[in-house]
Formats: C-alpha cells, sequence, structure tokens
C-alpha cells in the first residue's frame, strides 16, 4: 500500500542557528512520503541561505517567502499549498525523533483518528535534552482544551481528506491553539499517542515577559476567536495561570 503524503508546515523567521537541525530531523524519517512547505516570515539572517541548499537537493522541501507578516499568516500559507492526506507542524527551531510520522500516521489509520498529536522532551536552545518530557493525554474534547493548550505544536497532526484545509486564526500569538479548538468544535476528541516523538527546544526570553504576553494573547483568544463572554474568559484565562502555575 502507498504511503499517503503528509505535509509539514514549517514558518520561519531568522532561525539560522536551528533550521538545519530541523530539516534534517525530517530528512531522518523512516516515512519518506513528505513534503516540507517552509514559508519564511521575512528572515534578515542566513535562514533563506540555509533552506534553499536543502531545497536544491531534496525536492520534498519547498521554500516559500511572505514580508515579516506573523507565524500565523506564515503557517497558513504553507497549509494553502499543501497537498497531502495529513498536515502535520513543526517549527523552525524544533526537531523530531526518526519514527515520528511513520508511528502517528499509523495510529491514525488504524483507529481512524483525524486529530493527534503525541508526547513531547525539551531540550535547552543550546540543543542540550532536559529531563522535561510532557506527556501526551490520551484524549481531548474540545471542553478539556479550553483550560489549557494540551496540544504540543511541533507533534500535532490532521487528516485534511476527512476535515479540509482549516487554517490558523490571524492572531500573533495562541494561533495553533486556536487552530485545535476549531478542529475540536467539529469532531469530538483529538487522540494522544503517548511516546516521545518530538523535541520542543526552550528559548531564552524573558520568563516574566513570556508569562505576561501570553495572558494577553489567552484572552485574545477566548474573547475575539472564541467568542466568550468577559465571565468566561477571565475564568479560562485564571484557569490557564493555574496550570502553568502548577506545573511550573
Amino acid at each position: 500500500m502507498a504511503q499517503p503524503l503528509v505535509s509539514i508546515i514549517t514558518p520561519c523567521y531568522n532561525s539560522e542557528n536551528f533550521i538545519a537541525d530541523t530539516i534534517k530531523s525530517v530528512q531522518n524519517q523512516s516515512y519518506e512520503n513528505w513534503e516540507m512547505l517552509i514559508t519564511d516570515d521575512g528572515s534578515t539572517d542566513s535562514s533563506i541561505k540555509i533552506i534553499e541548499k536543502f531545497a536544491a537537493k531534496d525536492p520534498r522541501i519547498k521554500l516559500f517567502k511572505i514580508s515579516n507578516a506573523g507565524a500565523a499568516v506564515a503557517r497558513n500559507h504553507s497549509i494553502e499549498q499543501a497537498k497531502g492526506t495529513f498536515i502535520a507542524f513543526l517549527d523552525s527551531d524544533d526537531m523530531w525523533l526518526p519514527q515520528k510520522l511513520e508511528k502517528q500516521i499509523n495510529f491514525m489509520q488504524t483507529n481512524d483518528y483525524v486529530l493527534t498529536f503525541t508526547s513531547y522532551q525539551r531540550m535547552s536552545e543550546e540543543g542540550v535534552l532536559l529531563n522535561d518530557i510532557i506527556n501526551a493525554h490520551e484524549k481531548l474534547s474540545y471542553k478539556h482544551m479550553l483550560s489549557s493548550n494540551k496540544i504540543g505544536c511541533l507533534t500535532a497532526m490532521y487528516n485534511q481528506e476527512k476535515l479540509g484545509k482549516i487554517y490558523m486564526p490571524l492572531i500573533r500569538k495562541r494561533q495553533d491553539y486556536g487552530l485545535w479548538l476549531n478542529i475540536l468544535k467539529q469532531i469530538d476528541f483529538a487522540y494522544g499517542l503517548q511516546e516521545v516523538l518530538a523535541t520542543y527546544r526552550l528559548r531564552n526570553f524573558s520568563v516574566s515577559a513570556k508569562k505576561t504576553e501570553m495572558i494577553k494573547w489567552n484572552w485574545k483568544l477566548y474573547r475575539e476567536i472564541e467568542q466568550k463572554s468577559i465571565i468566561k474568559a477571565i475564568y479560562y484565562v485564571l484557569c490557564n495561570i493555574c496550570i502553568k502555575l502548577k506545573n511550573g
């Protein structure tokens, strides 16, 4: 049986220190029928040159360029170009383990799942693996997901043949969270493959500033995208804060 095509959605912005490792982690997949759609969002470093070198040798890698419109627009631009049965997501500083696609697609096909995700491990900005594993929940509903985003973007995959192409909401941050919520309005559950199959890179940004920004963008997501009342939006923002504090 022929392998269905997987479209890998990768936004890129000034990732010259990481993009080569990201691409290599895709090229090292045991599952070979994929296309990697990289949309560069106006990088000013050498990211584009690095990507072009890979694309020149591997036609499965395709580079598109836009002008600093944000990650949501970059991801959606790649989704527009996608030809795959499955759509997967991988940011330009993260990596996959070699059997990620093979195991996750088998998980989806065997069980007829349309949205899945996996466990993943964190690493430092320098690429050192940390003793920090985010275990995938067995399954998640729309209601479960409202309290916090429990799906790592670098692990998510949906079946666009069954769902159609679904795009990210046009907000600067939390757009992946908005996408999962949108899909979960149409299906009962997203299912987690409880195996570490990806590695998430922690960047050295200000932790306090990051937390403040997260509150702002969660509020925007609940109010403007999910259309929740002020009371419900406050409740879910507080749920997010409590879960973050609990998990450190």
